[in-house]
């Protein structure tokens, strides 16, 4: 892909892979048909088979020239989805399922799901579904992850979903559950697991450096807008200056937090994290490290686990 540095791989750490299953559970919630929720956003909806939203996933890289993407089932139980686009079309996915502790039969049927060799990471929304890291139901998905060498991907901070605002859909979540050092004992307990966790933590920024620093095994990803550097005073720059000073290009992830068509993959989060990468002076070596190897080499990781 074309870059400031000249043509360099590109692959996407945050993708999620709205399903059909995503927007029936939103129709459910909001009491409507799927034709009247698209009317409503103005986005389109997928059909049944998750292969043909993959291959329009696999179309909109091929376009814009990224290598891979982490894809994110974006609802508990919807980790089919995501595993069958990645059987598909295993050199273009890795495939990242939302769970929920909390949900018993749920976690079983996830353990399952490992045993297929085609789950990649497990992602946890502790502020969405009102829980703590250190739940021993979180522990239990966690021997999990560290037996089946997956991942482990943690929102922390602030935790806004534009779809469901849309929609005027409550989002009652409890941000007690939000702070990055709640992971600290959890990642020095499992050091074999990788930990993510997105959005530099989304407003616990500092926090999250913390975390970085004292736990080798958490990394960061760069996903979204980052409005969330209104709190502090930072623009994108400074923020990629503190987080390279802290922990260095090695564990940083760029993601784009890309979602819905027919917007396709978000280019300008793109342009604009490449922009300030290079205005800061990040050398080819250490950007080639950002936008693509440090996601492979955590997966090369997971394989030999395994």
């Amino acid at each position: 892909m074309d870059t400031p540095w000249g043509q360099l791989p590109v692959s996407d750490a945050h993708v999620h892979f709205f399903s059909r299953n995503f927007f029936q559970s939103l129709a459910q919630q909001r009491n409507i048909s799927l034709e009247t929720l698209e009317s409503i956003l103005h986005w389109r909806i997928p059909g049944e088979d998750p292969n043909h939203l993959a291959l329009e996933w696999t179309a909109e890289l091929d376009r814009h020239g990224v290598d891979r993407a982490a894809i994110i089932a974006s609802i508990p139980g919807d980790h089919q989805s995501v595993i069958a686009a990645a059987t598909a079309f295993p050199n273009r996915f890795y495939a990242y399922a939302m769970v929920n502790p909390l949900d018993d039969e749920g976690s079983k049927i996830l353990a399952a799901a490992l045993e297929t060799g085609r789950l990649n990471a497990l992602c946890f929304f502790p502020a969405m579904h009102r829980y703590g890291m250190h739940d021993p139901r979180v522990s239990a998905l966690l021997d999990l992850a560290a037996a089946k060498g997956a991942v482990a991907f943690v929102h922390c901070g602030v935790l806004s979903v534009g779809v469901r605002k849309k929609l005027g859909l409550p989002s009652l979540f409890d941000m007690r559950y939000s702070n990055p050092i709640d992971l600290h004992a959890v990642a020095m307990r499992y050091p074999q697991v990788r930990f993510i966790v997105p959005h530099f933590g989304a407003g616990y920024f500092r926090e999250a450096l913390m975390l970085c620093d004292l736990c080798p095994n958490v990394y960061l990803d760069t996903s979204s807008s980052n409005s969330w550097m209104i709190y502090e005073h930072l623009d994108l720059r400074a923020v990629f200056r503190r987080a390279v000073d802290v922990i260095g290009p090695t564990r940083l992830l760029f993601g784009s937090d890309s979602s819905f068509f027919p917007r396709g993959w978000h280019a300008a989060l793109f342009e604009a994290q490449s922009k300030a990468l290079y205005e800061i002076g990040i050398d080819e070596a250490a950007a080639r490290l950002i936008f693509h190897d440090n996601l492979h080499q955590i997966f090369s990781r997971e394989q030999s686990a395994r």
